[in-house]
């Protein structure tokens, strides 16, 4: 667990397909995360089994679809999709960010120890 993050300390991890990520903190049963997309850039529409997410809009502009309804969020804006809600986005705008947060903590983004 991180008790600080410091964006600078902090290397991204190329996802592919014009995404990055960088998990800023986590406890057991929270987590947050930075997802950097370039213009177009897809996150594939899927659900959880165990997270609940919400997610804010800290930069550029994105069409995000939950079940099925889709709305443009820019920022400043946010959504939530609890688990077993199919939910995707993409990024209207390049360098468009989202602050991510999962509850419990997503153990699969931590890294190997």
């Amino acid at each position: 667990m991180k008790t600080f993050y410091l964006d600078e300390e902090t290397p991204w991890e190329t996802l592919g397909e014009g995404i990055k990520r960088k998990v800023m903190t986590w406890s057991d049963e929270l987590m947050m995360v930075c997802v950097h997309f370039a213009q177009g850039a897809v996150g594939t529409p899927h659900k959880h089994q165990i997270h609940d997410q919400i997610a804010y809009v800290a930069a550029g502009r994105f069409e995000v679809t939950i079940d099925g309804e889709a709305r443009v969020l820019v920022a400043g804006d946010a959504y939530r999709a609890v688990k077993g809600q199919v939910h995707g986005v993409v990024a209207l705008d390049d360098n468009s960010v989202l602050i991510d947060t999962f509850s419990p903590r997503h153990d699969d983004f931590l890294p190997v120890r």
